[in-house]
């Protein structure tokens, strides 16, 4: 399908390619800027310009996004199509400008704009489009596609066929990633972090936790958060191939509280799933401050994995456009798990697919891969609070729409979530259950 514009430009180009991907698995559109190479082609046409050039086009008259270079303040009127939020409204044959406001989110354009930070320094969610308008629950760009594919269809019907045949790439897919912040809640920490817990339950009269502490360091109980067997016996039973993110810290902070890299346990532990499953970097919070650290923690990782380390997910979802995404690709990273929110689940991007992250402010596409997760335990049970029975329904809510676009449900969980700590009593089965109903 050929695409004419009046100016052919590296956001119109990255967008075509994010959306005839996710239309037919391929490179599904071709650009021109030549009118006759536009006229005389063969190829289903769609006109991306202000007037109209042939009988036998779909006519969309573009908003002025994807012409300019530069960021500044977008005007943006949500209205709805399909059911669906949508906005940059548009006449001709389609009734919003697809291009630009799925490049609007995808590139979280409104990131780069001045906005109110949350108490970690983070974007607060509550500045988003998705969340003020009420669309932050759903992977609104691949809705959007979905509705586009059937309009094309319908305009031109010879698309049935390619279509069909495209879509074998397509399938729902689950896939369970972790972060490893605390491999385990008492053992194989130092005298002093030991002496320090101990004291801390002692004052606030914590003799369970004390009882317990001592029954896990004396061999008598398992640690509450070592829950790497049963993860494993849970994805050797449903066949998931799960990713697990490691803290390298090599020095403790308020947020860095993993257990030291430098430990024979930790080093033991990492090697043992590595030879199961993929295993990525999850940079700490002290590499925020000091990016170097980024690839020192990387080449740690390495060091005691034995393999190239190509994927990260930042520690607490701490991350600042652009900066952040620029460091991880200076260091070697090619992957990054970190698209969504630390303080709310839902679809940071608005979308479910994997892609490739735009450079606003040096307007290039780049070759880091973005993959955006939508669930964090920890979202709902210390920012929204709610039971591990509502996780449970909040997860197949994202599951089931996650299935009408055939998309990739990303999760993460801890460790912690799924050992046996009373704090988090049923989160594991609600887990388990959710995992079994999503395979059967």
């Amino acid at each position: 399908m050929i695409i004419y514009a009046h100016t052919l430009t590296a956001r119109l180009q990255y967008i075509a390619d994010f959306i005839g991907k996710e239309i037919n698995g391929n490179h599904f559109f071709h650009l021109t800027d030549d009118v006759e190479v536009y006229r005389g082609s063969q190829d289903l046409r769609i006109n991306y310009s202000g007037e109209k050039i042939m009988a036998d086009e779909l006519l969309m008259m573009p908003h002025r996004l994807l012409f300019e270079t530069g960021i500044r303040q977008q005007p943006v009127d949500c209205f709805e199509i399909n059911g669906y939020k949508a906005f940059f409204r548009s006449r001709g044959d389609y009734p919003f400008d697809i291009f630009a406001a799925s490049f609007y989110l995808l590139t979280r354009y409104e990131e780069y704009l001045p906005h109110k930070k949350d108490e970690y320094g983070r974007y607060a969610h509550e500045n988003s489009l998705a969340y003020r308008d009420n669309f932050l629950h759903l992977p609104l760009i691949n809705l959007w596609i979905r509705d586009f594919k059937r309009v094309l269809q319908d305009r031109f019907p010879t698309l049935h066929d390619e279509f069909r045949n495209g879509n074998q790439h397509q399938r729902f897919r689950f896939l369970p990633t972790y972060d490893i912040d605390e491999a385990w809640s008492f053992k194989h920490k130092s005298f002093c972090k030991t002496a320090g817990g101990v004291a801390r339950s002692f004052f606030k009269g914590g003799w369970q936790q004390i009882t317990e502490r001592i029954g896990v360091l004396t061999g008598k109980q398992k640690d509450p958060y070592d829950a790497y067997q049963w993860m494993d016996q849970l994805h050797q039973r449903f066949n998931l191939q799960p990713r697990y993110f490691f803290i390298m810290a090599d020095k403790n902070s308020r947020y860095d509280k993993n257990i030291l890299p430098g430990k024979k346990a930790m080093g033991e532990l990492i090697r043992q799933l590595t030879t199961k499953y993929s295993v990525g970097l999850h940079p700490s919070w002290q590499s925020g401050d000091d990016v170097s650290l980024i690839r020192k923690e990387k080449d740690m990782l390495e060091k005691i994995t034995g393999e190239k380390i190509l994927s990260s997910r930042q520690h607490y979802i701490r991350l600042t456009l652009p900066e952040t995404f620029r460091f991880l690709i200076e260091a070697g990273i090619e992957n990054d798990y970190s698209m969504g929110y630390g303080s709310i689940n839902g679809f940071r991007a608005s979308v479910t697919s994997a892609f490739f992250w735009y450079d606003l402010e040096k307007e290039i596409a780049t070759q880091l891969r973005l993959f955006p997760f939508c669930f964090m335990d920890a979202n709902s049970f210390y920012e929204q609070k709610i039971s591990a029975q509502e996780a449970y329904e909040e997860m197949n809510r994202y599951s089931e729409i996650i299935k009408t676009v055939n998309g990739t449900m990303i999760s993460i969980w801890h460790n912690s979530f799924l050992g046996n700590s009373p704090i988090y009593r049923g989160w594991k089965e609600a887990y388990e259950k959710f995992i079994s109903g999503i395979s059967s």
